[in-house]
């Protein structure tokens, strides 16, 4: 019998099934910045990586307000929200070089929505045939990197485009 050790999933699988307090979103906003996986902060919304990722390297957008539509953001985070998402597309081209990106919204429970009521939108690097056999047959997912290890890697990313662009703290 072949064996897949993945001993990065132990604090996962011994912590899944216990309660978070409050929004997973508006706990990432109130740490400020000692949140692990928070990749960049703008004024009104951040960067974060998804702590059980479709593929390395998988991104979040997220308003710092606790809203559940894109029609209820505020003029100045719909732009700062794109912008962080625009930033997320150059850095994940970056950092991972992917064939394709994912870039999408999920509205409500019945879309997909994992946390319904705290808007966020996904960055997902694609590459060609990366959905493979153990997706279908062993319900699990194989990432070849840990997501502090692509905390590391995406933050000074961020943080250089930010200089770039002049948005040096957003």
């Amino acid at each position: 019998m072949d064996r897949l050790y993945s001993p990065w999933r132990l604090s996962y699988v011994t912590t899944a099934s216990e309660p978070v307090a409050g929004c997973i979103f508006c706990n990432a906003v109130a740490a400020d910045e000692s949140d692990p996986l928070v990749v960049a902060r703008g004024r009104s919304a951040f960067v974060i990586l998804n702590l059980y990722p479709y593929n390395s390297g998988h991104l979040m957008i997220v308003p710092n307000r606790h809203i559940a539509s894109l029609a209820d953001l505020s003029a100045e985070e719909r732009a700062e929200v794109m912008d962080l998402t625009a930033r997320a597309e150059v850095a994940v081209t970056e950092v991972y070089r992917p064939q394709g990106l994912n870039i999408g919204v999920n509205l409500g429970k019945a879309a997909g929505a994992g946390i319904a009521d705290h808007l966020h939108v996904h960055v997902v690097p694609r590459w060609t045939g990366d959905t493979n056999f153990m997706s279908v047959v062993g319900n699990v997912r194989v990432l070849p990197e840990e997501v502090p290890a692509s905390v590391e890697r995406l933050r000074p990313v961020f943080e250089r485009i930010a200089m770039e662009r002049g948005n040096v703290g957003t």
